[in-house]
């Protein structure tokens, strides 16, 4: 295999007028550790058949081959941006390089059960999406970005889409964007809710995203849905039972449950709500909550509601849980690692997992811990965020909705 360049690459045999053209470089797909370089052949192939295909690296110089597109690099640094080039090689020699790829930055894709964080608040407001893969344990990767940076956003997701609600920099919005779970991207504009809003909660299942509370000026008991799979302006569904802010939600395939909250005064709820989700009404009451929190978290599997962290005047460590499909009083699960305000919470049916939040002493935290939602028990470490963040909004492709 030639290491060389093609200029320096002299043969007996070698004619500079019978050697290829350059081929036409075309994109460059990045994967683990890998990246994929495709490119059209030359025309004019020379004096003779070409025999093979090179292409080079940039940076690290590492020289890869093949008789046909694409040509596949393995061995590659993830979170290392990477150009290509390619030549091709006749009896007569080898033909001059292409263009150059554009830049790509190989990296794990998403796949399976994947849960997605976007936005927060640490040391300043981030428009990053994060994403993890929920059956194992590690560190977030980087996902793509929001429209703009944004705290106290909410999610919601079907099994192929996440959409992200709400939220505020310096001004509250009303945006609703996407993206496509398994498929890294920056996020695209879905529509509007009817009201700005901020530290409201998501939930919903595979066809309808709902979303509850919030805050702007004052808080709102409003509730407003969404097709997920199509694109459009938020549409009215009812009310909380009360107006409040910094709740947690959960869902089942029928329910949506929103739990905790405050109102100005302030006032802390344990109050837990709930709605049937395909169909438009004013909310019910579910039962209550083991503490009154606001700040609080919270996600499902298809059967159980967990409720977690919060602050009721510190920081609160509690993970509390609700079967969906009855009413009736939460029940104490276990604790998180510490007490944290602003955490959030994604799921699959097996693992609840939570990520950052603002912790009892009062710094911004990048963990990540998880549960096994079917059995009670306190969290285990999963790994960690990008940054330190709190009022992120998690959902996955596999949460209880779905």
């Amino acid at each position: 295999m030639p290491l060389r360049p093609p200029a320096g690459f002299i043969r007996p045999g070698y004619d500079p007028l019978k050697v290829p053209n350059a081929p036409t470089i075309g994109t460059a797909t990045g994967g683990d550790q890998s990246a994929s370089v495709s490119f059209t052949p030359p025309s004019n192939t020379g004096g003779s058949a070409i025999s093979a295909y090179y292409a080079v690296s940039n940076p690290g110089q590492i020289t890869q081959t093949a008789s046909s597109s694409p040509i596949l690099f393995t061995g590659l640094t993830n979170g290392t941006p990477y150009t290509f080039t390619v030549w091709a090689l006749n009896t007569f020699g080898p033909s001059p390089y292409s263009a150059a790829t554009g830049s790509v930055v190989p990296d794990v894709s998403p796949s399976g059960d994947t849960a997605l964080f976007g936005g927060g608040s640490g040391a300043s407001v981030t428009n990053v999406i994060q994403w993890i893969s929920i059956p194992t344990t590690g560190n977030a990767r980087d996902f793509g970005d929001l429209i703009a940076p944004s705290f106290g956003i909410a999610a919601c997701a079907s099994s192929t889409r996440a959409v992200f609600l709400g939220g505020r920099t310096t001004v509250t919005v009303n945006t609703i964007q996407y993206v496509t779970i398994l498929s890294k991207s920056n996020s695209v504009y879905f529509g509007d809710l009817i009201s700005s809003r901020y530290n409201a909660a998501g939930c919903g299942n595979s066809t309808r995203g709902l979303i509850g509370g919030g805050e702007a000026t004052g808080q709102f008991s409003s509730i407003e849905y969404i097709t997920i799979a199509s694109t459009g302006n938020g549409t009215s569904f009812g009310n909380l039972t009360a107006a409040r802010a910094q709740l947690g939600a959960a869902s089942s395939s029928t329910r949506g449950l929103w739990a905790g909250g405050f109102a100005s005064g302030p006032i802390r709820y344990n109050v837990i709500d709930y709605v049937a989700i395909d169909t438009t009404g004013n909310a019910t009451d579910f039962g209550d909550l083991t503490v009154s929190v606001n700040g609080n978290t919270g996600g499902s599997n298809s059967t159980r509601a967990l409720f977690a962290g919060g602050f009721n005047g510190s920081r609160v460590n509690v993970i509390g849980y609700v079967t969906i499909a009855s009413t009736g009083n939460a029940t104490d699960f276990g604790d998180l690692n510490t007490g944290l305000l602003g955490v959030a919470c994604a799921t699959s049916s097996t693992r609840a997992v939570f990520a950052g939040g603002y912790s009892s002493s009062a710094v911004y935290v990048n963990t990540i811990q998880y549960v096994t939602i079917s059995s009670t028990g306190n969290a285990t470490d999963f790994g960690d965020l990008l940054s330190a963040l709190n009022f992120s909004a998690g959902t996955s492709n596999c949460h209880g909705g779905l």
